[in-house]
């Protein structure tokens, strides 16, 4: 399996139900051009069967860290970073839910966001979970920024050791 770049002449993106409507608009509406604004990537893992047809898909860009609102360790060891990797969404379409799609997708992003750290380093790796998804998110190591619960932190160098 691997991940492709969103392409809204190839991938079917009306297609794509994960569920979740802000997730799925985001796919059809404006992935594509916040990608042609260079904002944002948008990834897609392709059925094998039928490559149109999207299993899920993540985003990818850049956030600023609000230093304040990690540990005081981390506080003092990055007091001189200003941004994180954001893992802006990541959805997996429903008929192919349940079959470890979504584990394989954000591991796939780790990887991606760990070879971008050694290009233009930054120390964290940040996401919005979204409803039902914190527990998924700190089964892989993410913690919650101390004050918002659903804004989620890795830090790049443990994901290097998990991944190496």
């Amino acid at each position: 399996m691997i991940t492709v770049q969103l392409d809204k002449k190839k991938h079917n993106r009306k297609r794509f139900d994960c569920g979740v409507e802000a997730l799925n608009n985001y796919l059809c509406l404006l992935a594509n051009q916040q990608s042609s604004k260079d904002n944002t990537r948008t990834f897609v893992l392709e059925d094998e069967s039928h490559s149109e047809n999207i299993i899920g898909y993540y985003t990818l860009t850049m956030t600023p860290i609000d230093l304040e609102a990690l540990p005081t360790q981390l506080q003092k060891r990055h007091q001189n970073a200003k941004a994180g990797g954001l893992l802006a969404r990541l959805a997996v379409d429903k008929r192919y839910a349940k079959q470890g799609f979504g584990e394989w997708l954000l591991i796939d992003a780790l990887k991606k966001r760990l070879s971008a750290s050694e290009t233009v380093a930054f120390p964290l790796i940040i996401v919005d979970a979204k409803e039902g998804a914190i527990s998924f998110y700190e089964k892989f190591g993410f913690r919650a920024f101390l004050d918002t619960s659903n804004k989620l932190f890795i830090t790049v160098a443990d994901v290097r050791k998990s991944l190496g």
